[in-house]
């Protein structure tokens, strides 16, 4: 195969087409904006199911921490030994009315 040869212009021009494939591909599976053939941008369109999930997602982070928060105390109180000598005060308290 020689420079001049007419496979020789197909293979480049096809391992060209492939390159421009694969890096179009790359770019918009990445979200990077897109050549339009004129010098210009190609940005991806954003009609605004994009927000709405952003806004959930903070909405639903900021309730999980709220709860872990909670859960926290929580796990203090019942770790505490405060709970548990009220706890056994109420169990002496519940007997002492049965009997």
């Amino acid at each position: 195969m020689s420079f001049g040869d007419p496979s020789f212009v197909v293979a480049i021009v096809g391992l060209s087409m492939g390159a421009w494939l694969i890096s179009t591909w790359i770019r918009v599976k990445h979200g990077y904006p897109l050549d339009d053939g004129a010098g210009g941008r190609i940005e991806k369109s954003n009609n605004g199911e994009a927000q709405r999930l952003l806004e959930t997602n903070r909405v639903l982070t900021e309730r999980l921490e709220n709860a872990e928060d909670r859960l926290a105390v929580l796990e203090r109180i019942v770790t505490d030994e405060g709970y548990d000598t009220a706890r056994k005060i109420e169990a002496l308290r519940d007997r002492q009315e049965t009997n």
